[in-house]
């Protein structure tokens, strides 16, 4: 044989590896990697069934693997349009057990298997169950969304597949399958997490099979499938956690109708609540929980707002990174005589340390020591505070461009947002973290909401997110210093509201005057407890509040002395 031939040969060898290595690794991804996708398909292919769960998803997990909704179970009945015999009768009889329109029991008959909208009480469960009908049956449904949703914003809420628009672009973009009325994510970690969130086949369902024709086959009939393994379907684990975020929850629902509060864990920038009110249930995503409008699904814990004093903080951190020495100055504060800024408290504080100007968070002084700085001194120090990040570790969102840290600089605004008004705007979480920076010794770190996805099934871990590992934003002696100021204003200034019993606590109010003439006030109050070895961070805001002092100080105190109650510090 010569040379040239054996090279052909060798050739030809060659290439029929390479296509029997491309068939083998294409066979292997069908059964291995998508072998539940075509099992799900082919198993729809040849049966009829009607799934017993409504949204066959994984769940949302706190950071210590407890469910944030654990949705609920009702009986509803189930019926298989094709096998019931004598539909009208059937129809006729079934709407006297439900209470309904006849009309409406005989439009689910005409279509194919699903479960009726309807609850069923035990009576009516065991009244359809003595009739015993061929195709219509009273069984259990797991429903996602139970009577108690925490953290609906955040969490999001589902819909049905729209548009074709829509179908086309979840078809193309997710190796998940797809139905054109399936519920999907429409806002919040449910829209982000949809792809992982998606299971392929619900754990339960009742099925009956039929052939290549279509036709129902004879046999055992209706086969109930109970804790099918759906390996596709992952649970977003968060670093929320769900005592207390039910806390803040029932806080705000008897103290504020509109507003949020976001609490943190000290040191790790870690979230453990995000509340904002309205609130709406997420199974009925357009009310609020008070029957309200739609528009509750609107995140206020992410929203920006004027910070009012709170925005103090920043002066005082670029002040005295600037020159410590600022701690020991005086200032004199005139009240409404004021020529630069009137302050709130009309007859003056007269003679003022730069401390007790902190604690009685006294705006002529504040304007005056950013007129010193500068604008450029104070864009930087909020911007190393976080003030212009808007990042949330595993939580992507949109940018807001109308955070504009710039425009500080623009003329006539110094003196304004110096007490934190004009056109500075912050979010709750951002002053939640710049809080967060203080408490760390000067080390800021972005806001983390998701720690990792696992498998539903395996609970294997399929991705992580860690932590920040933070950036320097003021010195520790700086950041002490900012500590004590935070005491003074709950101890003799204006928080004292906020004073936690026993373990202490420290933080910062804030009553930002906004409207085209001021005439609504959000109040603030930023702060953190135990004093010594601080574990939370906690922001409240209350839109329309009377002041920080009377409106947003209690509320952080009740938080606090419900979350750390029977806790003692760590030594």
């Amino acid at each position: 044989m010569g040379i040239l031939r054996r090279k052909r040969l060798a050739f030809i060898l060659v290439v029929f590896f390479i296509c029997f290595l491309g068939l083998a690794l294409r066979l292997w991804r069908i059964q291995v990697v998508e072998g539940e996708v075509y099992a799900c398909l082919a198993l729809e292919q040849g049966s009829l069934s009607v799934s017993l769960e409504d949204a066959p998803r994984g769940r949302f997990l706190d950071r210590n693997l407890v469910p944030l909704d654990a949705g609920k179970t009702e009986n509803r009945v189930v019926v298989f349009p094709e096998v019931v015999k004598n539909k009208d009768r059937a129809a006729a009889d079934l709407a006297q057990i439900l209470g309904v329109n006849e009309a409406a029991v005989k439009k689910h008959l005409a279509g194919g298997p699903v479960y009726l909208p309807y609850s069923l009480t035990p009576e009516q469960t065991g009244l359809i169950r003595q009739k015993n009908w061929t195709g219509i049956m009273a069984l259990p449904v797991h429903l996602r969304y139970g009577e108690n949703s925490l953290a609906a914003q955040t969490l999001g809420h589902l819909g049905k597949v729209s548009t074709y628009a829509e179908y086309a672009d979840l078809a193309a973009n997710s190796a998940k399958v797809y139905r054109y009325d399936d519920l999907v994510g429409k806002t919040g970690l449910e829209k982000v997490y949809e792809e992982d969130l998606k299971g392929n086949r619900p754990e339960r369902a009742v099925r009956v099979f039929k052939d290549a024709k279509g036709k129902l086959l004879d046999g055992p009939g209706f086969e109930m499938e109970e804790q099918a393994p759906d390996r596709d379907r992952r649970d977003v684990v968060l670093t929320l956690d769900v005592r207390i975020q039910q806390v803040v929850e029932d806080i705000m629902d008897r103290q504020v109708d509109r507003g949020a509060v976001v609490v943190m864990e000290a040191g790790t920038g870690d979230i453990l609540a995000m509340t904002s009110r309205p609130s709406f249930d997420p199974a009925r995503p357009a009310q609020n929980i008070d029957g309200g409008a739609e528009g509750s699904s609107f995140d206020h814990c992410t929203a920006l707002y004027q910070p009012g004093s709170v925005f103090k903080i920043v002066v005082a951190a670029a002040a005295l990174e600037d020159n410590p020495a600022r701690l020991h100055s005086s200032f004199t504060c005139l009240g409404e005589n004021e020529s630069l800024m009137h302050c709130w408290k009309l007859g003056g504080h007269g003679r003022i340390n730069f401390t007790s100007a902190f604690a009685q968070s006294c705006n002529p002084t504040f304007a005056r020591i950013g007129l010193d700085l500068g604008a450029q001194q104070l864009i930087e120090y909020a911007r190393r505070l976080g003030l212009d990040n808007q990042n949330i570790i595993g939580y992507p969102m949109g940018y807001d461009p109308r955070q504009d840290l710039s425009l500080i600089g623009e003329p006539y605004n110094l003196v304004n947002c110096s007490i934190g008004q004009g056109p500075v705007l912050v979010t709750p979480l951002q002053v939640a973290a710049m809080t967060n920076t203080i408490v760390s010794g000067g080390i800021y770190r972005e806001p983390r909401l998701v720690k990792e996805i696992r498998s539903s099934s395996s609970g294997s871990v399929a991705q992580e997110f860690y932590a920040d590992a933070g950036n320097r934003a003021v010195s520790p002696d700086t950041a002490e210093i900012l500590r004590s100021l935070m005491e003074s204003v709950v101890d003799t200034g204006t928080g004292t509201e906020a004073a936690v019993t026993v373990f202490g606590s420290a933080g910062k109010t804030g009553s930002a005057q906004v409207g085209s003439s001021g005439e609504q006030t959000d109040a603030w109050f930023t702060g953190y407890a135990p004093r010594k070895n601080p574990r939370y961070v906690v922001t409240v805001l209350v839109e329309g509040g009377a002041s920080g002092s009377e409106s947003a100080a209690p509320i952080f105190r009740e938080i606090m002395e419900k979350i750390t109650g029977g806790q003692s510090p760590v030594l």
